[in-house]
């Protein structure tokens, strides 16, 4: 969830990577493997189903591995 959390707050690849310890390349095939299985196709829709799952805000320390 860590990696969708990131993209709702609008961090970039770039910066996901940063705060997660990862490269640019993973942050990218994360956010490409959590629009796949959620049957999205741009961030802002990652970003508005965090907000109506009520999953932003919170640090859970999962990432959303895919």
């Amino acid at each position: 969830m860590e990696v969708a959390e990131l993209v709702a707050r609008g961090r970039t690849n770039r910066e996901i990577a940063t705060a997660l310890f990862v490269s640019e390349r993973t942050a990218q095939t994360h956010v490409q493997h959590i629009l796949a299985k959620l049957g999205f196709s741009k961030r802002s829709q990652i970003a508005s189903w965090v907000t109506s799952e009520g999953r932003s805000g919170g640090n859970s320390g999962a990432r959303a591995n895919t």
